[in-house]
């Protein structure tokens, strides 16, 4: 058998690179196809890449915590029970993977060069840092001289990601030893009386437990303070009555399951609905740059979904006009199944024109959800709970028990005032009530 490269795939149009976070698989360690041998990370989701073959590792071309770009290779895969070279893969310095390492730093500097950082000069030094590393000091402000001074574990010498978040830990506890000097140019450009604010590092005692944002929930607190600082929020309530569509349910639900091996959750049927309004009410799919309104044409339903590890990721469902409701219903299925085993793809998660968050899965009535940028409106759909309810017939007010659901729409004021943000969650807590109990699927 020829050996065969493990490729970093193409994660979608706007991923172009991916950090290797943790090998599944060892050297000389048998592998199955299909079989995952690596987790990776991008600044949107993290997923794994599975062996393209069976057969016997041979090399891991690059380390835990270092930078691929899509397209190159990371490991090569031999026949089963061929002999792991012994050789280090960390001194693999073959000419593809020189000029890799090149094509990168001119992406960086590149990238530098149109939208340069305003908290941290990196122009200020001649050392390389990877897109990660970058935004992890520029979250933690981390000035370049700080930097500089980390001893770095990667490949020639190169700071990774574990280093950076090893100095954040021990951040003044006391100076990193310097890795190498300073160049004259880093010299040159370092402020010549610069105040370095260093944060002090947490201390555990007896009572306490000090833990470690790990990098989703990081980018997840950054994005919410973004939202908040960005848009002025306001949230609209309605209540529901979901009788119908609770009868409908579970009508169904037993012969879709057996007919489409599917579960019917509500979430389809809330999706369903809210693009029936958006529809209606155009003006809340929408987002904004600068001043000017940019209307989508396309309306694409983001669900956030909640990860075991408890952090928040929230798949897009791409053209939701589309699709039936047993379209829905697969899109939601298939998406919520990956998201819990990080099998999501980076463009899965982006392109959302709206979201709905469902707080009832928790048991939570109702909610005032954070709009997810660029976006203008998401809605918070609440538990569904049986309580007395004022009926009214041809012959006059009743009193029953009623399924009833609260609405919680939080909408960007900059754009969409209370009458189309408390319109349109009333048209969706309209069509709900108005729900076919007749209906086929």
């Amino acid at each position: 058998m020829a050996q065969t490269e493990v490729i970093l795939p193409k994660m979608g149009e706007s991923v172009a690179e991916a950090t290797i976070t943790t090998w599944l698989k060892n050297v000389g360690d048998t592998v199955e196809a299909e079989e995952a041998i690596v987790e990776i990370a991008t600044d949107k989701v993290d997923s794994e890449v599975p062996s393209p073959v069976g057969g016997t590792i041979l090399k891991l071309l690059v380390q835990e915590g270092e930078v691929a770009q899509v397209g190159q290779a990371i490991a090569i895969i031999g026949a089963a029970g061929e002999s792991a070279s012994i050789t280090p893969h960390s001194s693999r310095e073959t000419p593809e993977l020189i000029a890799a390492h090149a094509v990168e730093q001119t992406v960086v500097v590149a990238q530098e060069t149109v939208a340069p950082t305003a908290n941290v000069d990196f122009s200020a030094s001649d050392r390389f840092y990877s897109p990660l590393v970058k935004s992890i000091a520029k979250e933690e402000g981390i000035q370049i001289t700080e930097l500089d001074a980390i001893s770095g574990s990667g490949k020639n010498g190169r700071v990774t990601k574990k280093d950076i978040l090893e100095f954040v830990e021990n951040r003044g506890q006391g100076a990193a030893a310097p890795s190498h000097s300073p160049t004259p140019q880093a010299i040159e450009k370092a402020p010549v009386a610069e105040t370095i604010q260093v944060k002090p590092a947490a201390s555990a005692t007896g009572d306490t437990e000090i833990i470690q944002m790990d990098r989703m929930r990081k980018l997840i607190a950054d994005h919410m303070v973004k939202s908040k600082s960005t848009s002025a929020h306001v949230t609209s309530f309605v209540e529901a009555d979901v009788t119908n569509v609770v009868n409908w349910r579970n009508k169904v639900k037993g012969s879709f399951e057996k007919r489409e091996n599917e579960k019917l959750t509500f979430t389809p049927i809330f999706i369903e609905v809210i693009t029936r309004a958006i529809k209606d009410f155009p003006m809340i799919n929408i987002s904004i740059e600068g001043d000017t309104i940019i209307r989508k044409k396309n309306i694409n339903i983001g669900m956030a979904a909640a990860l075991p590890s408890g952090n928040l990721i929230v798949p897009v469902i791409r053209n939701t006009d589309r699709l039936n409701l047993l379209g829905i219903t697969k899109a939601v299925n298939d998406l919520a199944n990956r998201a819990r085993t990080n099998k999501l793809l980076p463009d899965e998660i982006q392109g959302g024109t709206y979201t709905v968050s469902n707080v009832g899965s928790f048991g939570n009535v109702m909610g005032t959800p954070i709009i997810n940028q660029p976006q203008v409106a998401i809605m918070a759909v609440g538990a569904i709970i049986k309580k007395p309810a004022v009926i009214e017939t041809p012959q006059g007010d009743t009193i029953g028990i009623r399924h009833m659901m609260f609405l919680s729409h939080s909408y960007d004021h900059r754009v969409v005032d209370g009458a189309l943000g408390g319109m349109f969650v009333r048209r969706v807590a309209d069509y709900l009530e108005q729900w076919d109990v007749n209906r086929e699927i």
